[in-house]
């Protein structure tokens, strides 16, 4: 009865996770959100500095380093790391970036990659030209 209630517990909760080494929200939303004591869901992240909340850049390149640097950020704050990431969803303004912003993806997963669905939109916020979004294992400590 009591290792289930504990599970019970463990699946009905649910933690936000902040981190200072990534951009405050732009809105209504959590950087991150762990849930039932081993999944961790990342909001969309854009390539903003976290100290302006300004895009580093103009190019999808320098924008796409700072996403995945801000990811790191999250996942560090929730004791995880890019190999637990299990899909990620990448958005672009323009297809035509793709193999660029797969480069720079493609180096921190070496092996293993996430499940991956890539998808153009007509806008981002802030004019941004890429967003990253994706869900993580945090192992059992």
């Amino acid at each position: 009865w009591y290792q289930r209630r504990v599970r019970e517990k463990k699946m009905s909760s649910k933690r936000i996770i902040h981190s200072a080494n990534a951009p405050a929200p732009i809105g209504p939303y959590s950087q991150a959100v762990a849930a039932c004591g081993e999944l961790l869901f990342l909001s969309g992240s854009l390539g903003l500095d976290p100290q302006t909340g300004n895009l580093v850049g103009e190019d999808v390149e320098s924008q796409t380093e700072q996403v995945m640097k801000n990811i790191h950020a999250l996942l560090d704050a929730a004791s995880t790391n890019f190999a637990n990431i299990v899909k990620t969803t990448i958005f672009l303004k323009d297809i035509s970036d793709f193999p660029k912003v797969n480069a720079i993806y493609g180096r921190y997963f070496p092996s293993e990659a996430p499940a991956r669905s890539t998808f153009a939109v007509a806008a981002l916020p802030k004019n941004a030209l890429v967003e990253i979004e994706c869900i993580a294992l945090i192992p059992r400590q």
